[in-house]
């Protein structure tokens, strides 16, 4: 059996290195290395890709997230409602530039931001949702946008691990997520889904006058060379990474089906297992990794484990060479940096649960039956002694 790994950027590569190596190499005999043709070229592909009008892509998703924030033109003591049950950067961007991070619950099914603990964080003093597409699955976009209308808020998609997912809303359309908020960001970070060999990122807007300020932003607030004309970052998206990424871009929805096809071996190998909660996702059919349904794009593979000690799990796995992850280990509102007296512990039971019991598995386009019968059973054999 080959080595386990977590992600296998390297047999990922291995399967696209003369496109990759052709394209990187024409860049270094270009010269254009920032702003060139191939980060335009590729802007223009993704913004097909995904329907969306227009992407500006930067130097990070960290970036793209303030980057979109600042477009907004948002306020330092503003609002901003999101989930407690993700990655600091998502909260992070928020307290940089000085607004107010609103941390609320997570549903205990999908992970995604909960509506209810949403309604009832929204005050006079809220400007916008963040929703997260959490491990890959489209957040409930319907009824966020429906919240935003009602209270007159900006919503602004964190897509960083859900590129790819489409979104169904209640009257039948499908819509890439990221592309269905006010504005957009995605990373590109190396294990993404769609992902460089690097750092990198986008933002995604069908606002035409958004997409403008953006575009100042992420180059130094200028649109005429030397002349400012908002306050700006130097965030910018290499030609390297571009030719990168233009080279996968192609690949991604069979890398996406590559995975749900995994994660559907890996569901079907736990049915039954008493104290194993598999990923469902958000469709009517209750579980996403059905042949119906494409709302989850499976950056991670994440279990809820309820009858045994989560973390001699993770300990179990690696003295039998099984890679895992604990996405996340704490809640953003027990982090040093983002505590808040504000806050009740009754209003996240379910993310303070969540962090004991959840373990990502392996997840990626190279995980053969092998390799998944073998971790399968290995969780299988500790759960159930």
């Amino acid at each position: 059996m080959k080595k386990i790994q977590m992600v296998d950027l390297k047999g990922q590569y291995e399967h696209i290195k003369e496109q990759v190596d052709t394209s990187v190499l024409q860049v270094l005999e270009s010269t254009a290395y920032i702003n060139g043709p191939e980060v335009h070229a590729f802007q223009k592909e993704l913004e097909e890709y995904l329907g969306v009008k227009h992407v500006i892509p930067c130097a990070n998703g960290t970036d793209a997230l303030q980057i979109a924030m600042m477009g907004l033109g948002l306020q330092p003591g503003d609002e901003v409602i999101t989930a407690d049950f993700t990655f600091a950067a998502t909260v992070e961007v928020i307290a940089l530039l000085q607004l107010t991070p609103v941390l609320v619950d997570v549903d205990p099914v999908n992970f995604n931001i909960d509506i209810e603990a949403v309604k009832k964080a929204i005050t006079p003093r809220t400007k916008a949702i963040v929703p997260v597409h959490l491990f890959g699955l489209a957040a409930n976009m319907d009824a966020i946008m429906e919240l935003a209308n009602e209270h007159d808020l900006y919503v602004i998609e964190d897509n960083a691990q859900g590129i790819g997912a489409n979104y169904t809303s209640k009257d039948g359309t499908k819509t890439k997520t990221g592309a269905i908020g006010h504005v957009g960001s995605t990373s590109f970070f190396p294990s993404k889904n769609l992902g460089c060999y690097g750092d990198g990122g986008a933002i995604f807007t069908n606002d035409d006058d958004l997409a403008h300020t953006i575009r100042g932003i992420v180059n130094h607030g200028m649109y005429v060379r030397y002349h400012h004309d908002v306050v700006g970052v130097n965030s910018r998206l290499d030609s390297i990474q571009a030719a990168i990424l233009r080279a996968k871009l192609p690949h991604l929805d069979t890398y996406n089906a590559a995975r749900r096809n995994a994660a559907r071996k890996y569901t079907q190998a736990f049915a039954g297992i008493e104290g194993i909660i598999t990923p469902k996702g958000f469709c009517d059919v209750g579980n996403c990794v059905c042949d119906v349904c494409d709302c989850h794009v499976f950056h991670q593979y994440t279990l809820r484990i309820t009858n045994a000690d989560r973390d001699e799990l993770v300990q179990h796995l690696n003295e039998n060479n099984i890679p895992c992850g604990v996405y996340y280990p704490i809640p953003l509102h027990l982090q040093k940096a983002y505590a808040d007296e504000r806050y009740n512990e009754a209003d996240f039971a379910v993310t303070n649960q969540l962090v004991k019991e959840v373990i990502s598995l392996p997840m990626h386009t190279e995980l053969d039956d092998e390799q998944i019968a073998f971790i399968t059973e290995t969780v299988i054999n500790f759960v159930s002694k």
